[in-house]
């Protein structure tokens, strides 16, 4: 059975995710860290027990979590409408597929979430959901040349529109790598011609999700997006005190979308 058929048919997939990330430019800073991820068709995932959907759980995945404007969000419908208005069809055999990090115990928060278009157990296209840690959130669309398949020797643009990190300018492009195979996903994100260039990476093994793989996450890297948020206040502070710049928020841009 195809990645596509297995999401469609409501399996709900777990990525204990390797997170790698490099500053190119003085101050320097790098760090290496986990994080786990949830892979699912929103339209028709069957979740674990200790998984709710739209329903309070150990962790849970809410449609309004996502697609749109944050705090807006309408779900898989949003990035369907995304991916019409850029002229791919809602063809037979192909899913709409999300990689997020759930909620724990309430709580919420992604650095970036992605819209995978799968047909068969090919990347068809993307939408790249980032968020920063004042509230606010941009997307990215992502279709290669001719909308052909999405492989791991594909590069991806975008210009940098979004203010993600007070320690970073809006100067620059994005260049999206991924590589997805049935049991297995690696996703690369680099910014280009910026004054101060990042890498970061993320990959790992995709298994079917079970309340005991749940537990066992729980168990061995507690907090969830709690963890998460307390990281990257941590590794904000370590910039700080290494004397990278504080830039302020600009205004965000109008279009949820680029």
């Amino acid at each position: 059975m195809t990645l596509a058929a297995r999401l469609d048919a409501g399996e709900v997939l777990g990525l204990r995710a390797v997170i790698t990330h490099a500053r190119r430019a003085p101050p320097h800073h790098a760090f290496r860290t986990s994080a786990d991820h949830v892979l699912l068709a929103p339209e028709t995932c069957r979740p674990p027990r200790l998984m709710g959907h739209n329903r309070f759980n150990l962790i849970a995945f809410h449609d309004a979590d996502h697609g749109g404007r944050r705090g807006e969000g309408s779900g898989a419908g949003w990035a369907w409408q995304q991916f019409a208005t850029a002229g791919i069809d809602r063809a037979p055999g192909r899913v709409l597929a999300l990689l997020t990090q759930p909620r724990f115990l309430g709580y919420w928060f992604a650095p970036v979430s992605f819209w995978l278009l799968i047909e068969g157990d090919a990347l068809i296209a993307a939408i790249a959901e980032v968020n920063n840690t004042f509230g606010q959130r941009h997307s990215y669309l992502l279709i290669p040349p001719g909308q052909a398949p999405i492989t791991a020797a594909t590069r991806l643009s975008a210009r940098k529109m979004f203010h993600v990190s007070p320690f970073q300018d809006l100067s620059g492009d994005y260049e999206f790598a991924f590589d997805l195979h049935p049991d297995r996903l690696a996703i690369r994100i680099a910014r280009k011609d910026g004054a101060d260039g990042i890498d970061t990476a993320m990959g790992g093994l995709l298994r079917p999700l079970t309340s005991g793989g749940i537990l066992r996450a729980a168990l061995q890297r507690p907090g969830g997006a709690l963890r998460v948020i307390v990281q990257i206040y941590w590794h904000a502070l370590r910039l700080r005190i290494k004397g990278a710049t504080y830039r302020r928020l600009p205004t965000p841009p109008e279009q949820e979308i680029t």
